[in-house]
């Protein structure tokens, strides 16, 4: 068994998805010297790379809470560092459509708790509108989300690595973590790598996404019953062939606990329907195909062309959620010693959506955290 350390630094992320990655690189722009761990062999390849790719605005989350502050003040910040970066984005708008007429009162819902979370850019249009905007598409009305945009997620990834790598950040990927303890000096990492590797920080951020709790309890001394249960729900995308007939990404109202069925569009024009949602045990990637009648039912109500579409499997994702079907809309949980009672130590929970658009608020925010 060893008594020392391996390695010895000032910080400690572990998990090299869209937030740890942000936050690395926040950190090791301020000065810090930080070294980024992540157990696959390369970056981003969970749920940072299975999702919609969709900048969101800021619609849905409860008022007050960190998802509503960080989607909003992210999407900014994201626009701002995509443009500045030459990372393909686009500023595509959002429709929110109603397909029953019972829908539409649920549309001013929407103006309303975006306004509350600073966003006034959304604006209800009729149905002779949504036409002119969007001919294929079947509804009674719709709301509009100018500022909902889509981004290539690999290469914000890639940018925000090279950043921290540039500026003397250091990443070291299959270096899954085995458990940790506070010594003196500060936390004590251990990898479950070949040699199994201690590593010695005075801060950790843990941003392990889907395996995050699990690390949290790893934490020798972490109280129990500060880290919540782990919850994992899968979904599932497809694919439609040829040209698409979309300007905008398509989102019905949406339903308990996730947005839907939607239409996204990837930087290169590739309409996406996705993702459903069923919740899962473990993490499996597997991708279950007897899907697709449902995915064409839930699209054909406000796209009924679908059904004569090539509609084809892609991906599929799991939301790393800390809250289960009853309740599933959980806010980001972002805990410091005062909630675990581990000194040095800051979790990232329940980091679902809006994380990709949050990344780099949540990051400025993680930076001035004291452990």
């Amino acid at each position: 068994m060893k008594t020392q350390h391996d390695f010895e630094c000032d910080v400690i992320v572990i998990g090299a998805g869209v937030i740890g990655l942000a936050v690395a690189r926040e950190l090791q722009l301020q000065g810090r010297e930080v070294i980024l761990l992540e157990k696959n062999d390369a970056f981003g390849m969970e749920t940072s790379s299975r999702n919609s790719e969709v900048i969101h605005a800021g619609i849905y989350y409860p008022a007050g809470s960190l998802k509503a502050l960080h989607c909003v003040q992210g999407k900014h910040l994201l626009y701002d560092y995509a443009k500045d970066r030459k990372i393909p984005h686009q500023q595509i708008g959002k429709l929110i459509v109603a397909t029953q007429e019972d829908e539409l009162s649920k549309l001013d819902h929407y103006i309303e708790a975006a306004r509350i979370n600073g966003v006034h850019d959304l604006k209800r249009i009729s149905q002779s509108e949504l036409k002119e905007l969007e001919p294929c598409v079947q509804a009674f009305g719709a709301v509009i989300s100018p500022s909902t945009g889509i981004i290539d997620s690999h290469a914000l990834m890639l940018s925000l690595l090279g950043d921290f790598e540039n500026a003397g950040g250091n990443f070291i990927a299959n270096s899954p973590v085995h458990s940790g303890r506070v010594v003196s000096g500060g936390i004590q990492i251990q990898l479950s790598d070949a040699d199994q590797s201690l590593i010695l920080a005075k801060t950790v951020i843990n941003a392990a996404g889907l395996n995050a709790c699990a690390v949290a309890r790893s934490i020798e001394g972490i109280k129990l019953d500060s880290i919540p249960q782990e919850y994992y729900a899968i979904g599932h995308y497809f694919t439609m062939s040829g040209q698409s007939p979309f300007k905008h990404l398509i989102y019905p109202v949406a339903g308990h606990g996730y947005l839907g069925v939607h239409v996204t569009l990837d930087m290169g024009g590739q309409v996406r329907f996705g993702p459903d949602i069923e919740w899962i045990d473990t993490v499996d990637y597997a991708f279950d195909e007897s899907r697709k009648q449902r995915f064409i039912e839930a699209v054909a109500r406000y796209y009924p062309e679908v059904t004569s579409k090539e509609v084809s499997p892609a991906y599929t994702g799991i939301r790393p959620k800390i809250s289960g079907p009853k309740d599933p809309s959980a806010d980001f949980l972002i805990q410091t010693a005062a909630q675990h009672g581990v000194p040095g130590l800051i979790n990232l929970l329940g980091m679902e959506s809006p994380g990709l658009t949050s990344c780099l608020s949540v990051a400025a925010f993680v930076a001035q955290l004291k452990p």
